[in-house]
């Protein structure tokens, strides 16, 4: 059973994702439970590779509301959990083609956290504008299909 806890809504419309991967993250406690809570935000997040392995930065993961002096600091940097190939496939990509690689979705799957990770290219403005014309366009389409119907 998948619990989703945040989307990048705004990933899919600044990037065109052409592969995604899914990703353990390497959390501490109060970082699991505020998660249980929903409180997280992957807006402006990004992931690096350095050194054979894979970072999350700029993932706000609120402090637990019932933590104490020990709770974790909200911007921190995680690591990434992935296989050795995964790792290096996404490296070959971003090093040549000048891709990116963007978080997401975070959701629990079989209760631990897991991050989906999409190889993404980025969109020019134009496209951007067909992409939110396009999308009008098919609200509009579905919005005579219904009245027509009845």
């Amino acid at each position: 059973m998948i619990k989703i806890i945040a989307k990048n809504r705004k990933a899919y419309h600044d990037y065109h994702i052409e592969e995604t991967f899914e990703a353990g993250i390497s959390l501490v406690g109060t970082e699991v439970k505020s998660l249980r809570e929903g409180r997280a935000n992957l807006k402006e997040s990004y992931v690096i590779i350095k050194n054979n392995e894979a970072f999350l930065f700029g993932c706000h993961i609120s402090p637990y509301t019932h933590g104490n002096i020990q709770n974790h600091e909200p911007l921190r940097t995680r690591k990434l959990l992935l296989h050795r190939k995964e790792i290096d496939k996404l490296w070959g990509s971003v090093s040549q083609k000048g891709l990116a690689l963007v978080p997401l979705k975070l959701y629990f799957k079989g209760g631990k956290a897991k991050l989906e990770i999409g190889l993404a290219k980025g969109k020019k403005q134009y496209e951007k504008r067909d992409t939110i014309k396009e999308r009008e366009a098919n609200r509009e389409i579905e919005r005579h299909m219904k009245t027509s119907k009845r």
